[in-house]
């Protein structure tokens, strides 16, 4: 299917794993979500977060036309955007009202645009203020495109 930026959105399925509940992010962190997650009909980002048993933050994620960088892939600032999204989401998830303070993505292959993907994530530890989570973006086990460890730093005197 070619798609224009003129041409109706597609239909695009973000259905999560069986055992993912849906999680309401915008209910948790308000319209702080508008850049990655605002427009879920658009040709940019569409994102549908999910917890797994355990709690962890998963989310599923298509890369649009809006996110093109090299030919028919996506921009790696688009990659960027969505891990400091659901990166920081996760801790906010969590318990950890937070900003983040540093963000290290590793890019390790090209991501095709018009593509849902999967994006894992876990708080891997917090020490103080600071709360480290790593997440992943991958289609499958052996399909990773990106890797991230972000440091969050909770905000004082706030509660969630």
């Amino acid at each position: 299917m070619t798609i224009t930026f003129d041409q109706q959105s597609p239909i695009v399925d973000l259905g999560g794993e069986p055992d993912w509940t849906p999680f309401d992010a915008p209910s948790l962190v308000g319209d702080s979500l508008r850049f990655v997650s605002g427009e879920p009909d658009g040709n940019r980002f569409r994102t549908r977060y999910y917890r797994d048993a355990e709690n962890h933050l998963h989310a599923r994620i298509w890369f649009g036309p809006e996110t093109e960088g090299p030919p028919g892939h996506a921009h790696g600032g688009s990659i960027a955007a969505v891990m400091d999204e659901a990166l920081g989401l996760a801790a906010w998830a969590a318990g950890y009202p937070i900003v983040v303070g540093n963000l290290n993505v590793s890019f390790r292959n090209m991501l095709p645009i018009k593509k849902v993907v999967t994006l894992e994530s876990q708080v891997v530890s917090v020490e103080g203020r600071k709360v480290m989570v790593h997440g992943k973006l991958f289609c499958d086990e052996e399909t990773v495109y990106a890797e991230g460890q972000c440091l969050c730093i909770t905000i004082p005197d706030r509660q969630h």
